[in-house]
């Protein structure tokens, strides 16, 4: 295995990934050894062991999501929306209304629907047809979350752990076995940040060029230009934010994390090559690519309308010459789209009607109201009394590490003023600190899978602090081997019972997880927190 070292990974990485500094990329022989290890980012590329170890981890994600994923039988719980709109779609390209044989208003951009019509145009109109499209994104987000988590920590070990915790997730694992828009969402957020990793790298590599090529001294003096070169990877994740907005429009508190984060890799790339005022330098270019990225959004997202656009039935198509009014071609029609969102974002301010399964915010993590999918009790279980439902929990273990590992990511991330530990909690905070404002300002009805977005960053977080836990600072290291061999021995156990600890909570709750009948005894056994889980 091979890597390039940074001073910002302290502690993080395997003893096999913490070499010398190896010789400096782009001919860079002249550039000082503390601007090669700040600037060249870790490289996930170590042959072929850390992509067979994915394949692994992938291999028991897509076991466990497809495995029976045509049970439950019919449709469960909001799949009676999304499964019949996508398959509507399909032949109409708009949501219908068979009882009033008209369009449907419908208040969720129409992508998330699209992606289910994609598995029930190869499959069929059946269970497996209209849940495979979920199952694919559950099991890709744990191969983007592996890839990531290798590249973040330059650990293949703690990359897979990552993964596997998600792929052993219950919460994840019942959203990817149903055709609900969320496990699509959190898809693209995640491929989203995912790439703007790899832009943040490649931005570092280039400025690390720009230096052995003389246009940048070590003294930080520009000699010539910036950097400059298309960032391909920004772009890539403008991209997926605009398929997230297009699946649902809470993606769109993810942007300004999105930018944030852009500015300060930008400015803090040029500060660590020794550029004078780094961060205040990189606004323009930062701003100048963050409004072509904005612009993505935006196109991306009108695309998604396309269905929308080129048929004449859909809800408020031509609500313009409904209205009386005229109606030029284009502009006409955007004009209609937007009065469909103006519409659309009335509804969803006032949607404050009580449900049985709504949640608040500071229970989700807790996992204190639980939403049941499925239930039946006349399934045969080969006893009297019998129990199958789907309730969408979390693995009760991995959940409720979430919040003392968030604790301890921010103290480790200001002790070591990591710029990992700020990129995982924009990541979990983005698409869910919004959602108390929405519920302490105006009460509105929620469901603990508005989280699902945020749930691979705070794997990140449990597995950032196993990782602290499994090796000290870079420093520390070097000063003292028998400490640091010590600390490896102890965090690796540490990992290794946590994991096994995990995967056997989902175990135990994994009838619950996916409908399997039991005992009616064994599944009220598995109601923990009794009323609140049922």
């Amino acid at each position: 295995m091979t890597s390039a070292a940074t001073a910002q990974t302290d502690g993080l990485a395997s003893p096999a990934i913490k070499q010398a500094i190896p010789p400096a990329a782009d001919g860079a022989g002249d550039v000082p050894a503390i601007v090669r290890r700040r600037l060249i980012p870790w490289d996930d590329r170590f042959d072929g062991y850390s992509w067979l170890a994915t394949g692994f981890v992938v291999a028991i994600a897509a076991l466990l999501r497809l495995v029976g994923l045509a049970e439950p039988k019919g449709l469960v719980f909001d799949e009676v929306y999304y499964a019949t709109d996508a398959y509507d779609m399909l032949s109409r390209g708009i949501e219908w209304d068979e009882k009033s044989g008209g369009p449907a208003y419908v208040v969720h951009p129409p992508l998330g629907k699209w992606v289910i019509a994609l598995g029930e145009a190869v499959f069929g109109n059946n269970e497996f047809g209209w849940r495979i499209s979920a199952a694919v994104a559950g099991i890709l987000s744990v191969l983007i979350l592996t890839r990531l988590a290798i590249r973040l920590f330059g650990s293949v070990i703690l990359g897979c752990a990552a993964g596997l915790l998600l792929a052993l997730d219950g919460f994840h694992l019942v959203m990817s076995r149903t055709s609900l828009l969320d496990i699509f969402l959190q898809l693209f957020i995640l491929a989203a940040f995912a790439a703007l990793v790899l832009d943040r790298d490649h931005r570092r590599r280039r400025w690390l060029g720009a230096i052995a090529q003389g246009r940048v001294q070590a003294t930080g003096r520009v000699v010539f230009a910036f950097p400059g070169g298309v960032p391909w990877w920004r772009l890539v994740s403008a991209l997926m934010l605009g398929c997230a907005v297009g699946v649902k429009w809470s993606a769109l508190y993810v942007l300004p994390a999105f930018f944030l984060l852009v500015w300060l890799w930008e400015g803090g790339a040029q500060r660590t090559a020794g550029i004078r005022w780094g961060y205040l330098k990189s606004l323009p270019a930062a701003f100048g690519w963050s409004l072509i990225a904005a612009v993505i959004i935006f196109l991306t997202y009108l695309a998604t309308w396309a269905g929308w656009l080129a048929t004449d039935d859909g809800y408020f198509r031509h609500w313009l010459s409904d209205s009386g009014r005229a109606e030029p071609p284009v502009i006409g029609a955007l004009i209609n789209l937007w009065h469909y969102h103006t519409q659309a974002f009335d509804f969803h301010n006032q949607l404050v009607t009580k449900h049985p399964y709504q949640s608040w915010p500071w229970q989700w993590l807790l996992l204190g109201r639980p939403v049941a999918f499925f239930w039946s009790s006349d399934l045969p279980c080969g006893a009297p009394s019998c129990a199958s439902e789907v309730l969408l929990l979390g693995t009760p273990i991995l959940w409720w590490s979430f919040i003392p590992a968030t604790l301890a990511l921010i103290w480790f991330g200001i002790a070591r003023r990591d710029w990992r530990a700020l990129f995982i909690l924009l990541g979990a905070a983005a698409n869910f600190a919004p959602w108390f404002y929405f519920a302490v300002a105006e009460g509105r009805t929620m469901f603990s899978f508005y989280i699902l977005p945020s749930v691979p960053f705070f794997v990140l977080a449990v597995v950032y602090v196993l990782g602290a836990i499994m090796t000290p600072t870079f420093a520390t290291q070097r000063a003292d081997p028998e400490l640091t061999l010590e600390r490896r021995k102890i965090g690796a156990v540490v990992l290794g019972v946590y994991l096994i600890l995990v995967a056997v909570c989902f175990w135990y709750f994994y009838p619950v997880f996916v409908g399997e009948p039991i005992p009616y005894a064994d599944w009220s056994a598995r109601m923990w927190l009794g009323s609140r889980w049922i």
